[in-house]
């Protein structure tokens, strides 16, 4: 009896062990991967966000002891939908600019991508002359690249963009020679004028499709060209699927590295009314107000694209 009961017993962990299957160990990876963000995200932001939810329902007014909360509801809310003259007008156009640059953005980094993956001499050089921009744009570089000290630095006026004006113009002339759409042409010029902002924010994106072309295995393009596959059905066939996963969370990625850039006019205008006129209740309102809209964009970004997304098993 005493035999049948430990054979019962090395039967049942035998069980328990086999339950934990591929599936469940890449889940628990996962989560170890991403517990320094939960953990960090619980432990340092948690408070500011519920505090600011506080503030957007209260008026704040600063006494001798510090400061005292007057409740009045989602007055703030009101006033910065339907009273406010520029918030509404800067989201909207905050939108409008996201759906311009975030598609030329994911356009180029791919493409960069595409031949920062080929074989040629130099090739770490160029993969890092195309992550500058991510450092160049942090910090100070920012400030420095965004005023006028690296333009006076350079010997540039403000005269001497002429130049690229006039080179908008005779792409212009050559596009509509061929009968494209105007509104096709006029966005290829748009892009064209702000390929400077364009490589500035395609840094993180470029590495990340990088890492996803070199994870490939070459064995399906050897097994594709004994079939007699051409280059151009290679990559729609092998390398676009394999990569559709990345282009999903380098949309996500570049929607709300867009909407929050800190040039953004809505990040601007909550800044000033939080700090510059010390009402701190408006702007915390102006911000869960942008902060909902910025997370509506990304789930239908994520509806749209995760359908057409190849996940291999």
């Amino acid at each position: 009896m005493l035999l049948v009961s430990t054979n019962r017993g090395n039967q049942a962990a035998g069980r328990k062990r086999r339950r934990l299957t591929l599936t469940s160990k890449r889940a628990m990876m996962g989560y170890a991967f991403v517990s320094p963000y939960i953990i960090g995200l619980i432990a340092f932001f948690m408070v500011p966000i519920v505090q600011s939810f506080i503030f957007s329902l209260n008026s704040f007014e600063v006494v001798e002891d510090g400061y005292v909360l007057i409740p009045n509801g989602f007055e703030y809310y009101r006033r910065a939908l339907f009273v406010h003259p520029d918030f509404v007008r800067n989201l909207v156009e905050s939108l409008l600019d996201m759906v311009t640059n975030v598609p030329l953005i994911i356009i180029f980094s791919f493409f960069a991508a595409n031949l920062l993956n080929q074989k040629f001499r130099g090739r770490a050089a160029a993969r890092a002359i195309f992550f500058l921009p991510v450092i160049l744009m942090s910090g100070v570089m920012r400030t420095v690249d965004s005023g006028d000290l690296l333009q006076s630095s350079l010997g540039l006026t403000q005269t001497d963009s002429g130049g690229g004006t006039l080179q908008a113009i005779e792409l212009a002339r050559v596009l509509f020679q061929t009968r494209l759409d105007p509104r096709f042409i006029n966005y290829i010029i748009s892009a064209v004028e702000r390929i400077y902002d364009i490589v500035s924010a395609s840094g993180v994106q470029i590495l990340i499709f990088l890492a996803g072309l070199q994870s490939i295995p070459p064995s399906l393009f050897e097994a594709s060209n004994i079939e007699g596959a051409t280059g151009w059905e290679n990559f729609w066939k092998i390398t676009f699927p394999m990569v559709s996963p990345l282009i999903l969370v380098n949309t996500v990625y570049t929607v709300i590295d867009t909407l929050t850039n800190s040039s953004n006019s809505v990040m601007e205008l909550i800044e000033e009314i939080a700090f510059s006129q010390n009402n701190y209740g408006f702007s915390s309102a102006m911000a869960w107000i942008y902060f909902i809209s910025v997370m509506v964009v990304v789930l239908i970004i994520i509806g749209i694209i995760s359908r057409s997304v190849f996940y291999q098993e």
